[in-house]
């Protein structure tokens, strides 16, 4: 397969993985910008690399996490060197300005995103004020701008929903309080409404200069005979434009995210509103294809971020925080009718679809979360009665007599147990038994078994003749599903495909279905394979699959943005003697140096998968110039937290320093140049996760 640009997407590859920000060009004022990758792609032809894979550029306002885009189409305004705008050559008060932003920003080792950004748009708005007259011509019929406008109609929607948002403080459009119903009338109304012309047109301004950016920084990269890789997530923010303009597109009453893991017990929940395949289908998927269609304009090749949310998508009620308590859509559900079948009456399926708290459970969990508070004397019994007491009469409503108690029908969610305002171990115990059910009945008649449904009191109940049973009717909806599920997957994946010249790379970690393999082997999909995570799980001992087992149709590598490096891996996470037996030497330093780095990475790097790739930090620990003294230091992420370490790593040194030292290049040249072995028969059908 050869791509539209004239590169070899068929042809084995080494890569690197950077996100565009972390980049220190020559002209970097702190942040990395579209342009430093040319200068990135000279170095990575040096080193005799094949790919570069980014992370989303999409804007996100002032997150800085790269997957919480407030729309799929434009660029972020923070990747825009604002230096080589036309309107700034020559002004020396605009040069300044920016050489000021290199002083306070540039020294620093990660960079501080949200500061970053409003100091380059506050420039960008005195700039467009400077030369509206000009810019105004340029958008008037005939003229460039006009015309940049014909070919992205999406700009539009996105002015008009930037200023909106901005003139409500940047609050969600939810919160606006005028136009938050808007039709596409009600969008192009304001849009050509001529007193906001102006402001509409700053947004246009800014995206029609990133574009040019960018498309010549991924020329520039092409001309190299580099693969350009982009990251597609599949999901997009509440917060949006897309949402905003396409309400009919996207179903918000429920959130998207990932079941529960060994990584993360009570699942993901994401926040993200799940998409509503039936209204996207009837414009024949007109909003994919043109989000397609503006990605290949950039890239040879693309990263589907979590491809198993097209086949289907695990989601929860938003009242829930965490996604302990979510399903999957679709999925063939099971009826009262199958219950009864099963021999259940109603009081069985209300004993195992609604959870049941006994009173003692209620004394003995604050008593044993509350025990070291009782002996330092902080808290009494008399304390833990009055606890229970609000328990009771807040939170739960008695069965008659019994000593036994359901949720008042007014808690709906843990978001409603933590709004009762109970000492925290009694909400953590409320939403731990809150979770405690073998089936989420999601609708009235219809059921959905819990993940942990096992583990369920009403499970624990059951006779083994009722288990099984139960089992046979669950493995029966799971087969049914499956089928659904592969159906529905390979539709989708297949209108991506033909929508697009790009290469699709699959993100299918997780509870990876049978059905994936088989679907993106059909669609030659290539799949992606996280080193530390891809081992035979069922087979005693936990062994790694050896690296002759990767299938061709696959992206190998040793990290991911949201795990540790391969340093931190090694030096804290790995079983360094197992995973010493996997590349087949007797042992490796227990403390990471360039040694080790040489000896894992080329293992890796014979895989026999078509791409394998490797995070830029982790290829630059084969020089000792640039192990940071933390190396927890140098991740992109840390899921689950929320601060302003995540997603700004930056390289600990210059581009031209990091060309200048000799040990690195060498390194990566012989990296490069280390010869994938041969697929075993068969690889590529092995259906692991």
């Amino acid at each position: 397969m050869a791509s539209k640009q004239g590169i070899d997407l068929n042809k084995r590859q080494i890569g690197v993985v950077v996100p565009v920000g972390a980049l220190r060009g020559k002209n970097s004022i702190g942040v990395g910008e579209f342009p430093d990758l040319v200068e990135f792609a000279g170095l990575c032809a040096k080193l005799g690399l094949g790919l570069i894979q980014l992370l989303p550029v999409n804007d996100t306002g002032s997150w800085s996490s790269p997957y919480f885009a407030i729309t799929v189409f434009a660029l972020h305004p923070i990747y825009l060197r604002i230096a080589d705008l036309p309107e700034v050559k020559g002004a020396g008060t605009y040069t300044r300005q920016l050489e000021a932003l290199a002083l306070q920003f540039d020294k620093l080792t990660r960079f501080p995103f949200e500061k970053i950004f409003r100091a380059k748009l506050g420039i960008l708005h005195q700039i467009y004020d400077d030369n509206r007259a000009a810019i105004a011509r340029k958008a008037a019929p005939g003229g460039s701008l006009a015309r940049w406008i014909d070919e992205n109609p999406w700009v539009q929607e996105y002015a008009v929903y930037r200023r909106l948002k901005d003139g409500h403080g940047e609050k969600s459009w939810q919160e606006w309080g005028d136009h938050q119903d808007t039709g596409k009338a009600d969008i192009e109304a304001l849009w050509q409404e001529p007193g906001l012309r102006g402001e509409h047109l700053f947004y246009v301004w800014v995206q029609e200069a990133l574009d040019a950016q960018f498309r010549a920084a991924a020329k520039a990269v092409r001309d190299q005979g580099i693969i350009l890789e982009g990251d597609l997530p599949i999901l997009i923010n509440e917060d949006s434009c897309d949402v905003w303009a396409h309400r009919d597109y996207f179903r918000l009453d429920l959130s998207a995210g990932a079941p529960p893991d060994m990584y993360s017990p009570e699942g993901q929940n994401w926040g993200f509103p799940l998409y509503n395949w039936e209204a996207l289908a009837k414009n024949d998927f007109d909003w994919w294809r043109n989000r397609l269609r503006n990605a290949g304009k950039y890239f040879a090749a693309c990263r589907i971020d979590h491809v198993l949310g097209f086949f289907r998508i695990w989601a929860t009620g938003r009242r829930d925080s965490s996604s302990a308590l979510g399903r999957f859509i679709p999925y063939v559900p099971v009826k009262r009718g199958d219950l009864a079948g099963l021999g259940w009456d109603q009081g069985r399926i209300h004993w195992a679809s609604r959870p049941h708290i006994s009173t003692a459970e209620v004394w003995d969990a604050l008593r044993d979360a509350l025990q070291d508070a009782l002996r330092d004397g902080s808290f009494t019994g008399e304390d833990i009665a009055l606890e229970a007491g609000r328990v009771f009469s807040l939170g739960l409503d008695r069965i008659g007599n019994e000593e036994l108690w359901l949720f008042k029908e007014t808690v709906k969610g843990e978001k409603d147990i933590a709004a009762l305002g109970l000492h925290p171990a009694a909400a953590a115990f409320l939403c731990q038994a809150w979770r405690d059910r073998l089936f989420l009945e999601y609708e009235p008649g219809f059921f959905f078994p819990t993940w942990f449904y096992r583990s369920s009191r009403a499970y624990a109940s059951l006779s083994d003749e009722e288990r099984d049973r139960l089992e046979a009717l669950l493995e029966k909806r799971r087969v049914e599903s499956e089928k659904i599920w592969e159906a529905g997957g390979e539709k989708l994946l297949a209108m991506l495909c033909e929508s697009s010249a790009m290469l699709p790379c699959a993100e299918d970690l997780g509870a990876v279905p049978d059905c994936v393999p088989r679907v993106l082997s059909k669609l030659h999909i290539l799949g992606l394979r996280v080193v530390r995570w891809f081992r035979d799980w069922d087979q005693p001992g936990e062994p790694y699959v050896p690296f002759d087992e990767y299938p061709e149709l696959s992206v190998c590598t040793p990290a991911v943005h949201d795990s540790s490096t391969l340093r931190e891996w090694w030096e804290r996470e790995a079983g360094q003697d197992l995973f010493c037996r996997l590349i087949g030497v007797p042992s490796l330093p227990k403390v990471y140096n360039p040694g080790a780095a040489k000896t894992i990475l080329q293992k890796i790097a014979a895989s026999a998968s078509r791409f394998r790739v490797f995070q830029i930090q982790d290829l630059l620990h084969l020089s000792p110039t640039w192990y940071a003294e933390d190396c927890a230091s140098e991740r992109v992420n840390v899921p689950g937290s929320l601060d302003d370490f995540n997603w700004t790593y930056r390289l600990p040194a210059s581009l031209a320093d990091i060309a200048a030292d000799g040990a690195f290049v060498q390194a990566v040249q012989e990296l490069a140049a280390v010869k994938p072995v041969q697929a075993v028969r068969g690889a590529e059908l092995r259906a692991r996760s």
